[in-house]
């Protein structure tokens, strides 16, 4: 597998952070983003931010974590044992935005990256995500908009990657819309 920085990928999600923050903040034009800073007790931390009561947004969440320990969980290896015996990292960012016109549908992303060290050996890492949209009151040209927008996004990477993934979609009844992503 080919080497990664992990470093790289940090600071890309760090300045991802900050970029989904001030546009989502000059949407709104009224609601700042608060920041908490936590540190996890078996390794890591991040930062979290959290925007209420703004003109466009009733709140949104906008997350940085980056965690890591010295064994992966045994739920992680049950299903690939040759992440066992290893070091771990996990990094990503994740938002979700709650708007205030009910018209305006819930939404939800988040990009995460995984790292398995052992040393003598070449790491496993991974990326992986998804995102959603959960309207209150469905229109067909919105869920019509958001694949389309989620076929562009994925282009850059293949023809075959949207429909490879649109299998993962689920639609329900009131075309909650979500697609996960592994890389």
């Amino acid at each position: 597998m080919q080497q990664v920085d992990k470093h790289q990928v940090k600071a890309f999600l760090l300045q991802l952070q900050d970029d989904i923050c001030e546009k989502l903040e000059q949407q709104d034009g009224v609601a700042t983003f608060q920041q908490d800073e936590w540190q996890r007790e078996q390794g890591g931390g991040g930062r979290s931010r959290v925007m209420k009561d703004g003109h466009v947004f009733e709140q949104g969440g906008v997350n940085f974590s980056h965690v890591f320990g010295d064994k992966m969980p045994a739920s992680a290896t049950a299903h690939r044992p040759e992440l066992a015996g290893r070091k771990f990292e996990a990094m990503g960012v994740s938002l979700v935005i709650h708007p205030k016109n009910p018209y305006i549908p819930t939404s939800h992303a988040n990009v995460r990256f995984f790292i398995a060290e052992k040393e003598g050996e070449d790491p496993i890492w991974w990326f992986g995500g998804g995102f959603d949209l959960t309207p209150f009151y469905p229109f067909e040209e919105d869920c019509q908009h958001w694949h389309d927008t989620a076929k562009q996004i994925c282009q850059p990477f293949g023809e075959e990657v949207y429909a490879e993934h649109k299998n993962g979609v689920m639609i329900t009844s009131s075309c909650h819309i979500e697609m996960k992503l592994a890389v």
